[in-house]
C-alpha cells in the first residue's frame, strides 16, 4: 500500500526511518518532524532532496496524527 516503488522511493523511506529521533516536541505534543535535520541527513546520504522535500510534509502529517493518538490513548 504505501511501499517505495521507485529509487527515489526508496532513498526517502530509508531517511525517514533512520531520522526517526528528528521529532518537534512541546508539552508531551508532537508538533512536526525538524525539516533541517531530515534534509541534511537526505543530503549526506545521497537522497535526492528534492523528491524529500516534496514528501516530507504527508510524512510528516501522517507520523504526527498517528503518534498524538498513539501518545492519547496511554
Amino acid at each position: 500500500m504505501n511501499a517505495p516503488r521507485t529509487v527515489e522511493g526508496f532513498g526517502v523511506w530509508d531517511v525517514i526511518l533512520k531520522s526517526a529521533g528528528q521529532l518537534r516536541i512541546a508539552h508531551g505534543v508532537i508538533l512536526g518532524l525538524d525539516f533541517g535535520a531530515i534534509l541534511g541527513l537526505g543530503a549526506a546520504l545521497g537522497t535526492d532532496v528534492h523528491m524529500l522535500g516534496e514528501c516530507l510534509p504527508a510524512i510528516e502529517a501522517a507520523i504526527v496524527r498517528k503518534m498524538n493518538e498513539q501518545l492519547q490513548a496511554r
